[in-house]
């Protein structure tokens, strides 16, 4: 209950910095979509996706593991003077490496777009360094404010670049440069990182062990990236960047539901590495994995009921085309939403070679499948085979966590929640009005009893910590 107490507290900080944002993102979309062509959206959703594919490359993920080794010794001030300094040292070199290559670079590359692509990746890599620290000393308050900054920043300079000073593609670039930056410099000074770097202190053999845990994850996050967003970079190729604009106007939808996921996930990832050695860690993981399929899985289901009556309000014309999409992405953001949720597991044993494996080879089913049908069925080949590769992803790396922790699941909630998906997805391609009103108002009721007992623990949480400060 302790534990099950933390991880909601925790939760509940960070949800505030993240779903905030996401959320005013999500309700602009109308002016987002009424204001750029599907080319701009389709530019900058690509060199977004560019962007999130060579920071890893660049990082050698070292945020996550200066994250997990600040977990291991939050009581020890001089030791994480020495990982922090360690890392950021670290991390400055290959920002320095990153820029001259991509000075070189830059006269044989003949794109526009070309020096947003790298001035973004640069913040980028510092914002989510910081942010992994803050998160590594425990101040998931500083990550909250943080995060919340870059995205709001990002919205307001969005909708003023966009709109009233017409830049298109150029203004949304440029507003997440400068949200990014502006969440560096909050964390940076706010957690006063200043005073944690110490040339002296660099540790060469701390940095070896670092990069040994944070290396399998690079090809780990190309394989995330693969599945992810190379679904994007085919489109563009065979259909075209406007085919790949109306992509990303669908997965839009999806992006808030991972986006919430993200959330917890970033507290759970702590939660498991503090626990992965209790002795009750079989029913404590069991226990969540219950609790996120049932929440989830209704948020899920709710989407897909709701969205035929929203749609028309959120999305042009122009875009209508990504309806028919969303279904299929929301099934497979599911599937990723239990991968994540057993990655946890994966980086709080340290073992982040098994975790890339299974990503590797789901990155190629990915890629395969794309190929072999997008040519036949457009862009239902992107959406189908990123649920392929997250669904194949989900079982593979399920039946080996148990080798670990001894995850159950309950069959007859899997059961029910499948049927209702089925019943859900073919009742939102029908297109009937009073078939959607009656489907919506199912999906309510199944939603609110399949969660009652989580709504019932976060209440009596709620009302004791009410009760504590009053």
């Amino acid at each position: 209950m302790g534990k099950g107490k933390a991880l909601l507290k925790n939760t509940a900080i960070v949800s505030i910095g993240k779903i905030s944002t996401q959320l005013i993102t999500f309700f602009l979309l109308p002016i987002y979509t009424a204001v750029l062509t599907n080319e701009e959206y389709g530019v900058v959703d690509l060199l977004n996706t560019l962007v999130n594919l060579f920071l890893p490359i660049v990082t050698l993920q070292i945020e996550q593991g200066v994250f997990r080794y600040l977990i291991d010794c939050r009581k020890d001030q001089n030791r994480q003077t020495v990982v922090i300094t360690t890392v950021m040292r670290f991390i400055v070199i290959q920002s320095l490496a990153y820029i001259v290559i991509i000075l070189i670079a830059s006269s044989f590359i003949n794109n526009q777009y070309k020096y947003f692509l790298a001035g973004n990746l640069i913040v980028s890599i510092f914002s989510t360094i910081l942010l992994q620290i803050s998160r590594g000393l425990g101040d998931n308050k500083k990550y909250a404010i943080g995060s919340f900054i870059s995205g709001f920043v990002v919205v307001i300079l969005n909708v003023i670049l966009i709109v009233a000073f017409h830049l298109g593609a150029y203004g949304m670039l440029l507003a997440t440069l400068i949200g990014n930056l502006a969440c560096a410099i909050y964390i940076f000074i706010s957690k006063k990182i200043y005073k944690y770097i110490k040339i002296k202190q660099n540790d060469k053999q701390l940095l070896k062990e670092i990069i040994k845990y944070s290396i399998p994850l690079v090809p780990n996050m190309i394989s995330w990236w693969i599945v992810n967003a190379s679904d994007r970079t085919i489109v563009t190729a065979v259909l075209g960047i406007a085919q790949n604009g109306i992509y990303s106007a669908a997965n839009k939808f999806t992006n808030v539901f991972s986006s919430l996921y993200s959330v917890f996930n970033l507290t759970w990832t702590e939660s498991a590495a503090i626990n992965i050695d209790s002795e009750d860690k079989d029913e404590f993981f069991s226990k969540i994995l219950d609790v996120t399929i049932r929440f989830f899985g209704a948020l899920a289901l709710g989407i897909i009921a709701y969205l035929p009556f929203v749609f028309p309000i959120l999305i042009n014309e122009s875009f209508s085309e990504s309806y028919n999409q969303v279904p299929i992405l929301m099934i497979g953001s599911m599937f990723n939403i239990l991968v994540s949720f057993i990655g946890s597991i994966y980086v709080a044993k340290k073992m982040t070679k098994e975790m890339a494996k299974v990503s590797i080879f789901a990155a190629i089913i990915n890629i395969v499948t794309n190929l072999i049908m997008i040519k036949f069925i457009g862009l239902y080949a992107a959406s189908i085979s990123t649920l392929l590769a997250y669904s194949i992803m989900f079982i593979l790396r399920y039946i080996d966590v148990k080798k670990y922790v001894k995850l159950k699941m309950k069959k007859s909630l899997i059961i029910s929640i499948t049927f209702f998906t089925i019943i859900s997805v073919i009742t939102y391609y029908i297109q009937n009005d009073i078939l959607n009103i009656c489907n919506a108002l199912i999906i309510t009721i199944y939603a609110i009893i399949i969660n009652k007992s989580s709504a019932k623990f976060v209440l009596e949480s709620f009302i004791s910590k009410f009760k504590k400060n009053g």
